[in-house]
This record gives C-alpha cells, sequence and structure tokens, in this order.
C-alpha cells in the first residue's frame, strides 16, 4: 500500500461538518459529435471501466492507522461500484449556466463518503438545452492540479472516435494489505521518523516557516523566521534570504465559514488575453491576476469594505518533478502574492499585479521544493486533525489578520479540442477548496481559446458570486479598450505586368511563376 504524504494527510485533516477537502470541476459536452448523437450514463460508466486500471486515485480507498499513529494508507481497490460513484441528474429547461452553478454547489458542498474511494461524478442532462454537464469531484488527497490533468488526458481522447485502451497488465502485482496489528506496529514509530525528517529539513523550513500559509497568522511564527532568515545570512556558502511582512486585511472574506456553497462560471477569451499581455510586456498569469484583483475591488468597494492595503492571494505552484508524474498525490508550493485591489487605474494595475508576481517568484526560487509537506512533518501524526483545525479555527475568528484572503489558481489546459465517450468539450470550469478565513477561491483553466472561472464562495460570506462573474468579464473589457484593435495585413502590391505577362493578366491567367498570395494574414 502507498502511504499519505503530510501534505495529502493535511487534506483530510481540515474536514468537518463545513469545510471539505475535495477539488474537481463542472464541464460542458456537446453530445452531437458521439456516436447517435448522445451519451448516456452506460455510456460513461463503460467508459470508466474500460480505462479504470489506468485510472489509480479512482481505485484508492483509504486505510486508517489505529488510533490515527501515522498517516492512513492508500488500498487499491480490486472493485469498485461505478453504479454508485457515477450518477445522473437532469436540469429543468431552459437549464442555463446560473441553474448548473447552483445545482453544482449543492452537490459540491457535500463531502466524500471515506468508507469508498474518494470521488463522485454526475452526468446533467439539459445543460443549455440540448448539451451535457460533467461535475466530477475528487479528493485533494489524492491528487493535485498537475495530476487532475494527467486523470484527464485518461479520460479523454483527442478524436469523438475514441483511441485503442492497452488492457490491464495480467501479472501486475497487487499490492499486500497489512492488517491492523501490522499497521499499529508501524505507527509506534511513525513520530520518531516524521521528527527526524523533519528536523533534517529544519536550517531550510524555518527561515520561510513565514510563507506556510496554515502557520501564518500564529503569533511569534513570523518572529522565528525573520530570526532563522537572520542567522542563515550569517552562514558562510548559502543564499542570501530576504522576508517581507505580508499582511493580509481583514475583510469579511475571511470568517468563519458555513456548510453551504455558492458556484459561478464566466468565461473570457485566450487569444484577447494574449494581446493584452503582448501590450502591457508582462505574462498572461499577470493578466489573470489583474483581472482577478480589479473584479475584488468592485466586489469590496460594492460592499463599502474595500482595505488600503492589498488583499494577499495564495496562489498554488507546481514542484511536481518529471520522474514524479504518473504519481498522483501532491507536489504543490505555494506563492503568497499582494494583488493590487488598491489601485483604481487599470494599466498601473497591470504593472502592479507583474511586479508583485516577479518578486513572489524571486522569493519563492529560494524556498525548499517540498517546504508545505516539510513543514507539516514536525506535527506528530495523531495532532494534525486537530492542529489543522485549531489552525483554521484562529484564522476564520476575526482576532487576528487573516494568513490570506483568497486563492487564485491558474491552470494551463489542453490548446486541442477533447472528447469524452465522443462527445466534445466545449468549456471546463474548475472548482476547489475553501475554508475558515479564506471563503474565496477562483480557480482558471485553459481550452483551446478559452479561460474558463471557477468561482466558489461560502453561501454566507459571498451569496453574490454571480458579481464576482459579471466584474471578471467588466475587468477584462476595460483592459481590451487600452489595447489597441490589430491592424489588418496588407496585401503585397504585385508589379506592374510587362509584355507577354502582361498579355496573360490581361487575359485573366495567372503569369508563370508568381506566387498564390496568403487568404489568411
Amino acid at each position: 500500500m502507498r502511504q499519505l504524504t503530510a501534505l495529502d494527510a493535511q487534506f483530510l485533516a481540515l474536514e468537518n461538518d463545513r469545510t471539505h477537502g475535495h477539488v474537481g470541476s463542472v464541464a460542458i459536452y456537446d453530445p452531437s459529435t458521439a456516436p447517435g448523437g448522445q451519451v448516456t450514463l452506460d455510456d460513461l460508466k463503460g467508459l470508466l471501466r474500460e480505462r479504470l486500471h489506468l485510472l489509480t486515485p479512482f481505485r484508492w480507498r483509504l486505510v486508517k492507522v489505529p488510533f490515527s499513529l501515522d498517516h492512513p494508507y492508500w488500498k487499491d481497490e480490486e472493485e469498485v461500484d461505478l453504479d454508485y460513484h457515477v450518477r445522473e441528474l437532469a436540469l429543468p429547461a431552459p437549464g442555463d449556466r446560473r441553474q448548473l452553478a447552483e445545482q453544482t454547489a449543492r452537490i459540491f458542498e457535500r463531502r466524500l463518503d471515506r468508507s469508498r474511494p474518494l470521488w463522485e461524478m454526475y452526468l446533467i442532462h439539459g445543460v443549455d438545452g440540448d448539451k451535457l454537464g460533467l461535475l466530477t469531484k475528487v479528493h485533494h488527497a489524492a491528487l493535485d492540479g498537475l495530476s487532475g490533468a494527467e486523470i484527464l488526458v485518461t479520460l479523454l481522447d483527442l478524436e469523438p472516435t475514441g483511441r485503442e485502451i492497452p488492457p490491464p497488465d495480467p501479472d501486475r502485482e497487487r499490492d499486500s494489505h497489512p492488517g491492523s496489528a501490522e499497521l499499529f506496529a508501524r505507527g509506534l514509530t511513525a513520530t520518531p521518523r516524521h521528527t527526524a525528517r523533519f528536523l533534517r529539513k529544519l536550517p531550510g523550513t524555518l527561515p520561510n516557516l513565514d510563507l506556510v500559509p496554515t502557520l501564518r497568522s500564529v503569533p511569534g511564527v513570523n518572529t522565528v523566521a525573520s530570526a532563522a532568515r537572520a542567522v542563515s545570512n550569517r552562514l558562510p556558502g548559502g543564499e542570501e534570504l530576504h522576508g517581507e511582512r505580508l499582511l493580509a486585511p481583514r475583510t469579511s472574506l475571511n470568517r468563519r465559514i458555513s456548510a453551504h456553497r455558492r458556484v459561478a462560471l464566466t468565461t473570457i477569451s485566450l487569444s484577447e488575453v494574449k494581446r493584452i499581455k503582448n501590450h502591457f510586456g508582462v505574462t498572461v498569469n499577470d493578466v489573470i491576476v489583474t483581472i482577478t484583483a480589479a473584479a475584488l475591488r468592485e466586489w469590496l468597494l460594492t460592499h463599502d469594505e474595500l482595505p488600503t492595503d492589498p488583499l494577499l492571494a495564495m496562489i498554488p505552484i507546481s514542484v511536481r518533478l518529471p520522474e514524479e508524474f504518473g504519481t498522483f498525490g501532491n507536489r504543490v508550493s505555494m506563492m503568497t502574492v499582494p494583488i493590487p485591489t488598491n489601485q483604481h487605474d487599470p494599466a498601473r494595475r497591470v504593472q502592479e499585479a507583474h511586479e508583485y508576481l516577479s518578486q513572489s517568484k524571486a522569493r519563492h526560487e529560494l524556498t525548499p521544493r517540498m517546504l508545505i509537506q516539510e513543514a507539516n512533518e514536525g506535527i506528530p501524526p495523531a495532532l494534525l486533525s486537530r492542529t489543522a483545525k485549531t489552525l483554521l479555527g484562529v484564522a476564520g475568528s476575526g482576532r487576528l489578520n487573516p494568513p490570506l484572503n483568497v486563492v487564485i489558481s491558474n491552470v494551463p489546459g489542453s490548446p486541442v479540442p477533447l472528447y469524452c465517450a465522443g462527445a466534445q468539450l466545449e468549456a471546463n470550469f474548475p472548482l476547489s477548496v475553501i475554508t475558515d478565513g479564506m471563503g474565496l477561491n477562483l480557480t482558471i483553466i485553459s481550452y483551446r481559446d478559452r479561460i474558463d472561472f471557477g468561482i466558489v464562495g461560502d453561501r454566507e460570506e459571498v451569496p453574490d458570486v454571480w458579481f464576482l462573474a459579471d466584474e471578471v468579464q467588466h475587468a477584462y473589457e476595460e483592459l481590451l479598450e487600452l489595447v489597441p484593435a490589430p491592424r489588418a495585413k496588407r496585401a503585397p502590391k504585385r508589379a506592374k505586368p510587362r509584355g507577354a505577362a502582361a498579355a496573360g493578366s490581361a487575359n485573366g491567367a495567372r503569369p508563370a511563376g508568381e506566387a498564390e498570395e496568403a487568404a489568411v494574414s
């Protein structure tokens, strides 16, 4: 069996009756490209059944260590009950995006059953009249954004006709399943092992402790990190580390959340965003953060609570190495980035977002690759759940500045069309986690010429998530207005024909050797 890391286990530890640890997406498909012009529940189950041996996290079931002496394990299930995991429903007419988002929120706010593999899939009929929705939930303990993309590659095809799927390897070695006594024995040595790993990584962890999201607001952490940086900078041969005291302002986005969610969905053009980034000399991610900051600024102004300081965003970063592809689990780090919500001028907002992100990237390059996991190694597994819930309680109490204000995650997706059971993917809106102290999450993914935003908010803290979706559109259009319209390329002038060539041209024939003019610039 495979054991969860300290970071994997933290996504389980934070769960309670109000907070869940799963991520997912709600995608929209056009079934007209599928055989017979439709996709049924049986078609979807058949596709999953054929590929289940390649969908490793879809077979994993949690096995707890007695008395939580160590982090849990994943057991590879021989049989997965697809009748339980794959379900269907229909939206009432007209089945618009708001109806889809409301149904998505109600399903997404329910926790996954830990006695089964931690995923569910819902086939939703009647979206936009004749389209299909596909809502997927998978626990974050099993995968991160990049390994989620690997799942998508396995599920989807490049052609509506599908592809040949290799059969399961009959000689594949099955996992051994130790019993409770053996797991208990292993657990007895867990705390010394985790402590030893934590102490080995301590020189790199302590100077960066204030970058760990769950620890940032704990009193004394910034002092410890600053002191550790001062010591590290005096040691010969090491990188000089610089810290910055970044405080997240208090807002109504950063309180204790309820058990219920709101979801909003919106889309902007990738090619137009590239025009914006080329005009300003920045990156696509800079533009996305700028648009998000502008939308949040308007939301805060409307609620009469715009802070004078910029909001502080958590931006996940994949640190998965090439040799770690296919291993699933979590290989992520985080950047703590101010976003220019306090800047009213759109052009200056772009430049400030670019500067903030550049500074954060520069510091991130000096942090340990697996900083968050290594910081959590110091917490005994038996105390991880209690510690996580206590830290989140502090974050959402309102007594201190929150560690962060909002999560913004931007993931590149496929530039080419994809198909599920023959139905063409039209849109794919990612969905992620909110917690006490961080009641809003914006996750963004590109697909073809689209950039799709999945906005998840607490139903009490952010009841008007569609206001944010509308403001994303307004901020995008505001930036487009600053970009000169592209000039159409003029066709090259032809040389004046002479002699025989002139005669040929007059008769409507193409002169010999004349190149065909390009029809598209």
